[in-house]
């Protein structure tokens, strides 16, 4: 299968970047590049591409509300997102991630991040990097859960949920998880689809930033 790729930035030399990156693989295809949210979100509904990726700030529409859009159920063709952005940009990240992208890449993560995010996107899974998905997310909630998260927290997951929603959290793939907890991938895999039906969420990213702002997510970041 090739996977069909939207690329949306307002800057030539970053499109043209990707676009080199990703022809790069064997199995990827860019299917359409837009310059502004705005033909991002007419080029996804005449494409359909596979995957999207979206900057934060561009004319027209910004990276949010493209976001928003294209994995809407309802949009023709619901699209895959990841964000592309830079780190200073971390407070447009947090409700991108809210709204379903399925993960983000730093602009200056080289080549084989943004790979692998696109590999993720389309197996269903995101990308979490605990270099910067994580760092990312606690910085954006802080410590700032609280009593009502707190009061939240007591009855939303098990107690072997809570951990492994912690751990996705910190960036550790089902694999990691199986492996730390002598249990099976398959288990792990089951706990969470549970997690994403009871938090609500679509995807591990969305399991990431619910679990950092219930306090599920409590190991040490890297340096």
């Amino acid at each position: 299968m090739t996977i069909r790729l939207l690329i949306a930035d307002d800057q030539e030399m970053v499109r043209r970047g990707m676009r080199r990156i990703v022809e790069s693989q064997s199995d990827m295809t860019v299917v359409g590049e837009a310059a502004n949210g705005a033909d991002a979100v007419e080029l996804a509904r005449t494409l359909g591409p596979d995957v999207a990726l979206v900057d934060i700030r561009m004319p027209r529409m910004d990276g949010l509300e493209v976001t928003r859009r294209l994995v809407d159920p309802a949009f023709p063709h619901p699209v895959r997102v990841v964000v592309v952005t830079t780190f200073d940009l971390d407070e447009y990240v947090y409700p991108a991630l809210r709204f379903g992208a399925s993960g983000f890449v730093l602009k200056r993560s080289g080549p084989a991040l943004l790979v692998e995010a696109v590999r993720a996107a389309v197996a269903g899974d995101s990308l979490i990097s605990p270099q910067i998905t994580a760092r990312l997310l606690q910085h954006v909630t802080g410590p700032t859960t609280g009593r009502r998260a707190r009061k939240q927290r007591e009855s939303v997951l098990t107690e072997r949920e809570a951990e492994i929603a912690g751990k996705v959290a910190e960036g550790k793939s089902n694999s990691d998880i199986a492996r730390e907890l002598f249990i099976s991938a398959g288990t792990v895999k089951t706990h969470v689809a549970s997690i994403q039906r009871k938090l609500q969420v679509r995807n591990r990213v969305g399991i990431a930033v619910r679990a950092w702002e219930l306090g599920y997510a409590t190991g040490q970041l890297p340096g």
